[in-house]
Protein backbone atom coordinates (compact mmCIF):
# COMPACT_ATOMS: atom_id res chain seq x y z
CA UNK A 1 0.00 0.00 0.00
CA UNK A 2 0.97 3.43 -0.99
CA UNK A 3 1.38 5.90 2.01
CA UNK A 4 1.85 9.46 2.64
CA UNK A 5 2.62 11.69 5.39
CA UNK A 6 0.59 13.59 7.51
CA UNK A 7 1.97 16.75 9.50
CA UNK A 8 0.41 18.91 11.86
CA UNK A 9 2.07 22.14 12.42
CA UNK A 10 2.19 24.87 15.32
CA UNK A 11 1.24 22.76 17.85
CA UNK A 12 0.35 21.72 20.88
CA UNK A 13 -2.48 23.74 21.56
CA UNK A 14 -5.26 22.19 24.81
CA UNK A 15 -8.18 23.12 23.01
CA UNK A 16 -7.67 20.91 20.25
CA UNK A 17 -4.38 18.31 20.89
CA UNK A 18 -6.10 15.96 22.66
CA UNK A 19 -9.13 15.53 20.56
CA UNK A 20 -6.65 15.50 17.50
CA UNK A 21 -4.82 12.74 19.04
CA UNK A 22 -8.21 10.64 19.66
CA UNK A 23 -9.40 11.37 15.77
CA UNK A 24 -5.88 10.16 14.12
CA UNK A 25 -6.62 6.62 16.60
CA UNK A 26 -4.13 4.61 15.40
CA UNK A 27 -2.82 6.43 12.65
CA UNK A 28 0.51 7.94 13.36
CA UNK A 29 1.69 11.61 12.13
CA UNK A 30 4.35 14.17 12.30
CA UNK A 31 3.71 16.91 14.41
CA UNK A 32 6.08 19.87 14.01
CA UNK A 33 5.98 21.95 17.08
CA UNK A 34 6.61 25.71 18.21
CA UNK A 35 9.05 25.67 21.13
CA UNK A 36 6.98 28.27 22.50
CA UNK A 37 3.67 26.45 22.61
CA UNK A 38 5.32 23.03 23.77
CA UNK A 39 7.22 25.51 26.79
CA UNK A 40 3.86 26.09 28.26
CA UNK A 41 1.86 22.70 27.31
CA UNK A 42 4.54 20.16 28.43
CA UNK A 43 1.98 17.22 29.25
CA UNK A 44 0.54 17.27 25.37
CA UNK A 45 4.09 17.37 24.00
CA UNK A 46 4.67 14.27 25.90
CA UNK A 47 1.33 12.69 25.35
CA UNK A 48 1.99 13.21 21.22
CA UNK A 49 4.96 11.03 21.81
CA UNK A 50 3.10 8.55 24.15
CA UNK A 51 1.33 7.91 21.19
CA UNK A 52 3.70 7.23 19.03
CA UNK A 53 3.73 9.94 16.40
CA UNK A 54 6.76 11.49 15.40
CA UNK A 55 7.91 14.93 17.14
CA UNK A 56 9.54 17.74 14.76
CA UNK A 57 10.97 21.12 15.50
CA UNK A 58 9.52 23.98 14.30
CA UNK A 59 11.28 26.78 15.71
CA UNK A 60 11.25 28.79 19.04
CA UNK A 61 8.98 31.60 17.89
CA UNK A 62 7.86 31.02 14.84
CA UNK A 63 9.51 33.75 12.44
CA UNK A 64 10.24 34.10 9.08
CA UNK A 65 13.82 32.28 8.93
CA UNK A 66 15.67 33.76 6.21
CA UNK A 67 15.27 37.10 7.70
CA UNK A 68 16.81 36.84 10.74
CA UNK A 69 21.10 36.72 11.35
CA UNK A 70 22.44 33.27 11.64
CA UNK A 71 22.79 33.39 15.23
CA UNK A 72 19.27 34.44 15.89
CA UNK A 73 18.54 31.59 13.40
CA UNK A 74 20.60 29.18 15.03
CA UNK A 75 19.11 29.98 18.78
CA UNK A 76 15.40 29.24 16.93
CA UNK A 77 16.49 26.41 16.32
CA UNK A 78 18.58 24.89 18.90
CA UNK A 79 16.40 25.90 22.33
CA UNK A 80 13.56 23.82 20.85
CA UNK A 81 15.78 20.65 20.07
CA UNK A 82 16.97 20.98 23.38
CA UNK A 83 13.32 21.79 25.24
CA UNK A 84 11.52 18.29 23.01
CA UNK A 85 14.63 16.43 23.91
CA UNK A 86 14.34 16.83 27.18
CA UNK A 87 10.56 16.20 27.28
CA UNK A 88 10.43 13.59 25.11
CA UNK A 89 13.74 12.23 25.43
CA UNK A 90 14.11 12.11 21.68
CA UNK A 91 16.33 14.45 19.79
CA UNK A 92 13.81 15.62 16.43
CA UNK A 93 15.51 14.68 13.49
CA UNK A 94 12.77 16.71 11.10
CA UNK A 95 12.37 20.27 10.89
CA UNK A 96 9.29 22.57 9.20
CA UNK A 97 10.48 25.71 8.72
CA UNK A 98 7.76 28.31 9.05
CA UNK A 99 6.15 29.74 6.14
CA UNK A 100 8.12 27.17 4.24
CA UNK A 101 10.92 30.38 4.49
CA UNK A 102 14.22 28.54 3.74
CA UNK A 103 17.22 29.29 1.30
CA UNK A 104 20.82 27.49 1.38
CA UNK A 105 21.72 29.14 4.97
CA UNK A 106 18.63 27.79 6.33
CA UNK A 107 19.61 24.49 5.16
CA UNK A 108 23.15 24.62 5.90
CA UNK A 109 22.38 25.19 9.65
CA UNK A 110 19.81 22.55 9.54
CA UNK A 111 22.23 20.24 8.53
CA UNK A 112 24.24 21.07 11.14
CA UNK A 113 22.23 20.33 13.66
CA UNK A 114 21.66 16.96 12.21
CA UNK A 115 18.20 18.38 11.11
CA UNK A 116 16.47 17.46 7.46
CA UNK A 117 14.31 19.95 6.11
CA UNK A 118 10.80 18.26 5.48
CA UNK A 119 8.23 20.82 3.16
CA UNK A 120 4.77 19.73 2.26
CA UNK A 121 3.51 18.57 -1.35
CA UNK A 122 -0.17 19.42 -0.22
CA UNK A 123 -1.06 23.21 1.83
CA UNK A 124 -4.42 22.68 2.99
CA UNK A 125 -4.85 26.35 3.57
CA UNK A 126 -6.12 25.11 6.88
CA UNK A 127 -4.38 28.24 8.12
CA UNK A 128 -6.32 30.76 5.95
CA UNK A 129 -9.73 29.63 7.38
CA UNK A 130 -10.80 27.09 5.06
CA UNK A 131 -13.62 24.96 6.02
CA UNK A 132 -13.77 21.78 6.82
CA UNK A 133 -14.95 20.45 3.13
CA UNK A 134 -12.23 22.68 1.90
CA UNK A 135 -9.21 20.78 3.46
CA UNK A 136 -10.56 17.00 2.82
CA UNK A 137 -10.89 18.25 -1.24
CA UNK A 138 -6.98 20.06 -0.40
CA UNK A 139 -6.14 16.88 1.04
CA UNK A 140 -7.64 14.95 -1.34
CA UNK A 141 -4.91 15.64 -4.08
CA UNK A 142 -2.16 14.59 -2.32
CA UNK A 143 -0.58 11.78 -4.42
CA UNK A 144 1.92 8.42 -3.02
CA UNK A 145 4.95 9.65 -1.01
CA UNK A 146 3.24 12.93 -1.08
CA UNK A 147 2.90 15.60 2.44
CA UNK A 148 -0.31 16.70 3.59
CA UNK A 149 0.07 19.98 5.43
CA UNK A 150 -1.95 20.80 8.23
CA UNK A 151 -2.28 23.08 11.79
CA UNK A 152 -3.08 22.29 15.06
CA UNK A 153 -5.52 24.60 16.84
CA UNK A 154 -8.19 24.53 13.82
CA UNK A 155 -11.20 23.33 14.57
CA UNK A 156 -11.77 23.06 11.01
CA UNK A 157 -8.69 20.73 10.46
CA UNK A 158 -10.25 18.35 13.57
CA UNK A 159 -13.32 17.97 12.03
CA UNK A 160 -11.72 16.99 8.95
CA UNK A 161 -9.12 14.40 10.14
CA UNK A 162 -11.41 11.74 10.05
CA UNK A 163 -12.71 12.62 6.88
CA UNK A 164 -9.36 12.46 5.67
CA UNK A 165 -8.44 9.29 6.68
CA UNK A 166 -11.34 7.62 5.40
CA UNK A 167 -10.28 9.28 1.83
CA UNK A 168 -7.36 7.92 1.68
CA UNK A 169 -8.34 4.56 3.03
CA UNK A 170 -10.87 4.75 0.08
CA UNK A 171 -8.07 5.45 -2.39
CA UNK A 172 -5.82 2.73 -1.14
CA UNK A 173 -3.26 5.17 0.37
CA UNK A 174 -2.18 4.66 3.99
CA UNK A 175 -1.44 7.72 5.97
CA UNK A 176 1.79 8.01 8.28
CA UNK A 177 4.72 10.22 9.70
CA UNK A 178 7.60 11.31 7.60
CA UNK A 179 10.09 9.34 7.12
CA UNK A 180 13.45 10.56 7.87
Amino acid sequence: MDTVALTFDDGPYPETTPDLLAALGDTRATFFLWGEHAAAHPDLVRAIAAAGHVIGNHTWTHPHLCTLPAAERDQEVRRTQDLLARLTGVRPVLFRPPYGDTDASVRAMLAAHGLTEVLWSVDTRDWAGCTADEIVAAADRVRPGGVVLMHEGRPATLDAVPRILAALAARGLRPGPVRS
